[in-house]
């Protein structure tokens, strides 16, 4: 049975993570409207500007919508930007009335940019749990985890902070899977909104 997910395709890099998850065995589809969210069986927050992600959230209408659909427990994953969006708490969350605005979808607290700037970006490879060998992950510009809840499993870490975290039916990495050719987190997460 295929899941029909979701890629939020208001901003960030929406394309490479509907081929991942195409290549994973989902049905992906973009996402930008109330009728499109509602029509799937789970959602991916792609990286980008987590900033300008919400405010485009807030001029599409969907910011409070897609609060209902996690609080009520649609899956979901969230890579980069995503990550940060997914949190329950945001550290340096930006200028007031152009902040970026959590979801709640897991405990969790997240620093944006907390492995700095543009110029700091770095690739590592990292054991994660649930996948056999290591993961290639690409960080750019990418938050951490300051606090997770008792709830929430530390699937990788990085300079001795989470990266990748999971939450029943929600998943969320730091940094950018779809861009390494590397299936296997989008599988994953796949697996997860299948029930299997």
């Amino acid at each position: 049975m295929s899941v029909a997910v979701g890629v939020l395709a208001l901003q960030g890099d929406t394309r490479e993570h509907l081929a991942a998850l195409n290549e994973a065995g989902a049905e992906a589809v973009t996402v930008r409207r109330l009728a499109e969210l509602q029509s799937v069986d789970a959602l991916v927050i792609p990286g980008g500007e987590s900033t300008a992600m919400s405010h485009l959230l807030r001029e599409f209408e969907l910011l409070e919508p897609l609060r209902g659909l996690l609080r009520d427990g649609m899956p979901a994953y969230g890579s980069c930007a995503g990550m940060i969006l997914l949190a329950g708490e945001i550290l340096d969350a930006g200028v007031p009335g152009r902040e970026a605005l959590p979801l709640g979808g897991i405990d969790m607290t997240v620093r944006r940019n907390a492995f700095g700037r543009q110029v700091d970006s770095f690739e590592e490879d990292l054991m994660f749990t649930g996948i056999d060998g290591p993961v290639h992950a690409v960080f750019i510009r990418a938050p951490w985890v300051e606090r997770v809840g008792p709830e929430v499993e530390v699937l990788a870490t990085a300079a001795g902070h989470p990266v990748a975290v999971r939450q029943g039916r929600m998943l969320a990495t730091s940094f950018h899977p779809e861009m390494t050719g590397d299936r296997r987190v989008h599988a994953m997460f796949v697996d997860m909104v299948a029930g299997r």
